[in-house]
């Protein structure tokens, strides 16, 4: 397939190049760029826009063809597009008004070879010096001026004095002719249906309106087109290329007089000419078939992709699974803002009522990348298949709308973080409540480990991906940085994803995964919990909450690392024992963290019958430190070098984020 293309670009230049090379008769269809190919930056929402825009370019070439002077324009409207709405699909061609029929198309034909370079961009125009092709996806034809795409192009300057030559006057006489110049040649193309080419004092000039525009909009355009060439003194050669006109002057007589068969309406007779215009339009069609094959490649993929989800829809609805999007953009008040309940890193939750009563909570994914539609897949084929009190429970799914939806049970106290963080905490966590979350955490991520039929790795345990029902139960959610290996792997080496302040650091800078990485970041949650604090170990100047608490630990005062908002309320021995099992966790080496089976039994059982291990000191990683780490490290493959600055603020709360916790998106797959 790659032979196939690459014998397609060779021939492809070869075309092009032929193509530029004048044709054989005295005529000049100024096919010099004056410009380069400026593209919008809009991308279609459809796979049928480039098909549309070589449709278009046909039908711009037969009005061409069909027309008795050198302007035309096409239009295709209520095109159906993918997303169940229509486009529309505007171009025109205006040849200056001095070139002949013969040379306008063959220019028309060298200019739309280039135009292709911004497919699929829903816009695009090239300045040749002999006509204009523009395209877009709304009506243009009356624009005079746009201040986005507006420029001009000053050739070299005019500086010894042989330069100065033909100027007796030197630099005042050519600046005045300049000046005098585009003066009398913009009234005179105002006075002319928008052209005009003029000589004086040595200086040769053409003015061109594109004939759509009212003669308001060509003055308007002129008047900023010779302003903006007289800036260009004392260069040779200046153009202006404005929306809806073109203003050139040249030391160098460059347009063509009525009398040298300009603006003629001869057909293409020449054996040159006519070589030239089908080399040109061969070019053409080969850039856009290229352009097309390269968007068919990209739609199998999509298509490969919505199977995939297809036979995915299908499972979902032999189980019952499966939700019509309408229900739930109905359920949701169509996605309103005031029954958002938070916003991650793949998309926004909202709070919904179903038709029956029941309240859901709906996980809105937009499929911008095709990281994001892994991460639904992994939500959709982990979560669908495993069951636990403390794991958020998924209840439906919709991949048939404009974007995929995740339908999960409503847990109303939200998150964890807005008890813990909040600055208007509407209620502060007694301990009691507190060590149920600790304990139902650790249960929930000891089934994940290795209670349920494969072995899986959270990747992205914090505090705002911990959920608390009516009665302060938790629920681990967001599984969409989810990775499974068998039993017989020792640890997985992937590219890092999660959330700076709660990744192990072998995690962070070499990239090994292990259950032990969920230790950590639960080790971490834990402490948070405990103290009230939230772990700010990446945010410059602020001290790692690990920190202060191993200082705390050390100096045997557990009492001073406790929230003071439980005002003391709270058994020393057993928050001495809750510190000791988050430093455990958040141990340097992952050799030496408990696993999450060992952490559940040392929070269910009492005091006496086991004895926690004495925890060693735990990193404390800083932004900078760990920025010194990795860039110091030689290993290309260190996934520290590809985390680059690829991270999104974390959101899980319906109140304003600071910049921490940062989530870092994955650059490689596991």
């Amino acid at each position: 397939m790659y032979s196939h293309i690459l014998n397609l670009i060779t021939l492809l230049i070869i075309l092009i190049n032929l193509s530029l090379i004048p044709p054989a008769v005295t005529s000049d269809p100024r096919v010099t760029t004056a410009s380069n190919v400026t593209c919008g930056t809009g991308s279609p929402t459809t796979p049928t826009y480039i098909p549309t825009f070589v449709q278009a370019m046909e039908q711009l070439s037969s009005n061409l063809n069909n027309s008795n002077n050198n302007f035309a324009t096409t239009n295709i409207t209520n095109i159906p597009s993918s997303n169940n709405s229509t486009f529309s699909f505007y171009a025109l061609v205006q040849c200056h008004e001095d070139l002949s029929r013969t040379d306008c198309l063959v220019c028309y034909a060298v200019s739309r070879t280039a135009v292709p370079a911004c497919l699929p961009r829903t816009s695009g125009r090239i300045f040749l010096d002999g006509c204009f092709v523009r395209y877009d996806n709304h009506s243009f034809f009356q624009e005079a001026v746009d201040p986005n795409t507006d420029t001009k192009n000053c050739s070299s300057n005019l500086r010894s004095d042989n330069d100065w030559s033909d100027f007796r006057g030197g630099f005042n006489e050519f600046n005045q002719s300049v000046r005098g110049l585009v003066e009398n040649m913009t009234e005179v193309a105002l006075n002319n249906s928008g052209f005009s080419v003029m000589e004086l004092g040595g200086v040769y000039g053409l003015a061109q309106c594109w004939e759509s525009l009212s003669n308001d909009g060509c003055r308007t355009c002129l008047e900023k087109a010779k302003n903006e060439v007289k800036t260009c003194v004392p260069s040779r050669d200046g153009r202006a290329m404005n929306a809806g006109c073109f203003l050139r002057y040249s030391t160098q007589k460059f347009y063509h007089n009525d009398d040298e068969g300009g603006g003629g309406s001869s057909a293409i007779s020449s054996p040159g000419a006519k070589v030239a215009v089908v080399l040109a339009s061969v070019a053409f069609l080969m850039i856009s078939s290229f352009a097309g094959y390269a968007a068919y490649i990209r739609i199998s993929k999509r298509r490969e992709e919505k199977k995939n989800m297809g036979q995915l829809s299908n499972s979902f609805n032999k189980s019952g699974l499966k939700y019509k999007y309408e229900t739930l953009e109905k359920a949701t008040n169509y996605f309103d803002i005031s029954n958002k309940l938070g916003q991650g890193g793949a998309g926004s939750v909202y709070k919904g009522t179903l038709p029956n009563g029941d309240v859901v909570a709906v996980k809105r994914l937009f499929f911008n990348t095709r990281q994001w539609v892994d991460e639904f897949f992994n939500e959709v084929n982990l979560i669908s298949a495993i069951e636990h009190k403390n794991l958020i429970k998924l209840l439906a799914c919709s991949i048939e709308g404009p974007e995929s939806l995740l339908v999960y049970e409503y847990v109303p106290n939200k998150s964890l973080d807005h008890f813990l963080f909040d600055k208007d905490k509407v209620q502060v966590l007694s301990w009691k409540q507190r060590m149920g979350v600790i304990l139902g955490t650790a249960e929930g991520l000891a089934y994940l480990h290795g209670g349920c039929h494969v072995r899986i790795i959270h990747r992205d345990i914090k505090s705002s991906n911990i959920l608390l029902d009516k009665d302060f139960n938790p629920k681990i959610a967001d599984f969409g940085l989810v990775r499974t290996f068998g039993a017989d792997r020792s640890h997985l080496t992937t590219g890092i994803a999660g959330t700076l302040g709660y990744m192990a650091p072998e995690y962070i800078v070499r990239g090994q995964l292990t259950e032990k990485a969920d230790v950590f970041s639960f080790g971490v949650v834990v402490l948070e919990i405990a103290c009230g604090k939230r772990n700010n170990a990446f945010v410059e100047d602020a001290g790692s909450l690990l920190q202060t608490v191993w200082k705390l630990y050390k100096e045997g005062v557990v009492a001073e690392a406790i929230d003071p908002l439980l005002n003391g309320d709270f058994p020393e021995q057993e928050a001495l024992e809750v510190l000791q099992i988050g430093l455990m966790c958040t141990q340097a080496s992952a050799a030496l963290r408990p696993s999450m089976e060992e952490v559940v039994v040392f929070l269910t059982t009492k005091s006496g019958d086991r004895q926690i291990p004495v925890p060693h000191q735990p990193p404390f990683l800083n932004a900078r430190a760990l920025m010194s780490q990795g860039l110091t490290n030689s290993s290309n493959s260190s996934p520290l070098t590809k985390m680059g600055q690829s991270y999104t603020t974390s959101q899980s709360s319906t109140t304003p984020s600071s910049e921490w916790p940062l989530r870092i998106d994955e650059l490689s797959s596991g």
